[in-house]
């Protein structure tokens, strides 16, 4: 599956993140006009990502974020608290985004090859069609209380755990060589973060997403597989 096609069966739009937003939290939000709740909260978060990409999430308050909106301070209100439980909408979403797209990518292919292979295209995909989310919650998971921290740190652990399973089901299929499946998920999790932390670096290149997740599938291979 290549990018076009990944986009077209699991992409979402901005608007339909808004949506699932706001009906996973309709019972804190205030407004209760799902259209205008929407509107607004699609709003809100672009105006987030672009002010915490320029200048981090310890810069943002209510007040910048009302500029940036041309919402009121009291409308923002209407839609969280304080910028910690705004924090929490979009890592809760983010881990929505992923646990549900990852849960059904796993469950397509029995052959941990072609499962690995999956999921390793996947989690690119996933960071370039949904890049100003991945981007926020790795970039700015050093700034956050230790309570959201933690749960940055399990959405990460549970993609690694994922990489981790299926080399350990390739190894006991003799699939795989049993080269230490913790260290080479963990690996292999850091150059997928490579693609939507240091882009720039690959579009300088002239490399595209398609490239760069079939070059490290590739890389991968060759050092996993078994030789025959």
């Amino acid at each position: 599956m290549n990018y076009l096609e990944f986009t077209k069966h699991y992409g979402l739009s901005n608007r339909d993140i808004a949506r699932e937003v706001f009906l996973n939290n309709r019972e804190s939000i205030r407004v209760k006009k799902e259209k205008t709740a929407v509107n607004n909260l699609e709003k809100i978060f672009n105006a987030v990502f672009r002010i915490t990409y320029k200048k981090g999430f310890q810069a943002l308050n209510m007040r910048a974020l009302s500029r940036e909106t041309g919402m009121s301070l009291g409308s923002l209100y209407a839609y969280f608290t304080d910028k910690e439980k705004l924090l929490e909408m979009i890592q809760g979403q983010g881990w929505l985004i992923i646990s549900k797209t990852f849960a059904e990518v796993v469950e397509i292919h029995e052959d941990p090859r072609k499962k690995l292979e999956a999921v390793v295209r996947a989690h690119i995909f996933l960071s370039e069609f949904f890049r100003p989310w991945f981007y926020f919650t790795f970039m700015e998971a050093r700034h956050i209380n230790p309570s959201e921290f933690a749960a940055v740190k399990s959405m990460e652990e549970y993609t690694q755990n994922i990489l981790t399973d299926i080399l350990i089901q390739g190894t006991k299929q003799n699939i795989f060589t049993p080269e230490n499946p913790e260290l080479t998920a963990s690996m292999i999790k850091a150059m997928q973060q490579e693609w939507y932390l240091k882009r720039w670096k690959y579009r300088k290149l002239n490399v595209s997403v398609d490239q760069f997740a079939d070059h490290l599938i590739a890389m991968v291979e060759a050092f996993c597989l078994v030789k025959v």
